[in-house]
């Protein structure tokens, strides 16, 4: 009984038409995945944002979108950034987003991983994620960043960190994982390999100049493969683009698995009771940090595993500034 807006393959005017199908209900509460559901409602229903209690968002690029909104004195109702709190990105992004982005360029392409060169762009959590499983099939994984502390954790991680000029020469296979536009550009298909492989799991498909990529090719070959569309240059070369740029984990393969996705919806419940039960002011919040615990805690519960707790005498050690070495 529950009215569903979308289908499979859906283009941007079609995307935009079930997001605004949504609005017309009037909803209270919402709950938001990249923030276009709240960017629309405030550009196209205005009279509609005093009904609105409070929105949840699920992605890091939305929370980006939001925070910006908030600095620029746009944002008009509360949001609660769920996907910051720690039971959603560590594990949410860095083992949904891992395993499912290499488990969608698998079925686009059926590649093997094992000695290819596998360039991402990105070392947020979802990157993380994605660079391990690379790394786990056997891949040699190259890391780009514009972040140094993130570059910097690539490389004692064990990956090997360049500039994306130098990585467009050496790669086999390239995901862009950042939620921010033209990672990858027409200065890097013109260095490309022939047969390179280009993906996106980063939210939006404007992480890969496709526009440029199609001007700099002679010819384009649509459906090649299910999902894949072959670019050929005049030189001879070929570039595969994955799932039109959209997100590869989504268009090949199936999303997350159920059983990490379940700790990002309980967060959005347990907070779209938390938003009715106070009364938040119109910003960007943070989950609390007792339920993000209660979370971890339920997850921990249904695995059947039990934790430690702290006796008397730890607790008071740990809350005494008394307490000495």
């Amino acid at each position: 009984g529950i009215k569903t807006y979308a289908v499979n393959g859906e283009e941007r005017e079609i995307y935009y038409d079930h997001i605004r199908a949504a609005l017309d209900f009037k909803p209270q509460i919402t709950l938001d995945d990249g923030a276009d559901l709240v960017s629309t409602l405030h550009a196209d229903y205005p009279d509609d944002i005093s009904g609105v209690r409070c929105s949840m968002e699920e992605t890091t690029t939305g929370v980006i979108r939001l925070e910006a909104m908030e600095k620029d004195g746009a944002l008009k109702i509360p949001v609660v950034a769920v996907n910051d709190a720690d039971t959603k990105h560590l594990f949410d992004n860095q083992y949904g987003t891992g395993q499912s982005t290499v488990d969608g360029i698998i079925r686009a392409t059926d590649v093997l991983l094992a000695g290819k060169t596998f360039v991402i762009g990105g070392y947020g959590m979802c990157g993380r994620g994605l660079a391990n499983r690379a790394r786990g099939m056997g891949a040699h994984v190259v890391v780009t960043e514009v972040e140094p502390v993130s570059a910097l954790q690539a490389v004692m991680d064990g990956f090997k960190v360049m500039s994306m000029d130098e990585a467009a020469v050496i790669g086999d296979i390239f995901c862009t994982v950042t939620g921010n536009t033209t990672v990858l550009t027409t200065q890097h298909f013109e260095k490309m390999k022939n047969g390179a492989l280009v993906a996106n799991s980063g939210h939006f498909n404007v992480e890969i100049d496709i526009e440029g990529l199609a001007e700099l090719a002679s010819k384009v070959n649509r459906n090649v493969r299910n999902y894949v569309d072959e670019y050929l240059f005049s030189d001879g070369r070929s570039i595969y683009l994955l799932g039109e740029g959209r997100l590869i984990n989504l268009v090949a393969a199936e999303g997350h698995p159920a059983d990490v996705m379940d700790m990002s919806f309980a967060l959005q419940s347990l907070m779209a009771e938390y938003s009715v039960q106070n009364d938040l002011t119109p910003e960007v919040h943070s989950v609390p940090r007792e339920i993000d615990k209660l979370v971890a805690s339920l997850k921990l519960q249904t695995m059947g595993i039990e934790i430690d707790t702290l006796t008397d005498e730890q607790e008071t050690y740990l809350n005494s500034w008394e307490e000495g070495t």
